[in-house]
């Protein structure tokens, strides 16, 4: 298995603040998206985080070897529309409750 930290970062600081009708949807769209893979055990845990900077979101994946976490991250709503992007970072472990 291996294990990454993905953060979503949304086109803009304010996003959440300031997303349009089409965002919102597309948004609706990526929370699916997630949800999921979280029910898959693909996605271990998501959600968006309040960062004074710009609020972002943030994944935990649980994945086969084989697999390419950002080829999955390539298939969220979000990015495909071209209005967010993915930063992945590899992770040695990841220990989680249950």
């Amino acid at each position: 298995m291996k294990y990454y930290l993905a953060k979503f970062l949304p086109p803009r600081a304010d996003f959440l603040a300031t997303m349009t009708p089409a965002e919102v949807s597309l948004m609706q769209e990526h929370r699916a998206f997630l949800n999921d893979l979280l029910q898959k055990g693909v996605v271990v845990a998501h959600g968006p985080v309040d960062d004074p900077a710009g609020g972002w979101g943030l994944s935990l994946y649980q994945v086969e070897d084989d697999q390419d976490v950002s080829a999955i991250a390539a298939n969220d709503p979000m990015v495909r529309s071209g209005g967010a992007r993915y930063e992945v970072f590899p992770m040695r472990h990841l220990k989680a409750r249950g």
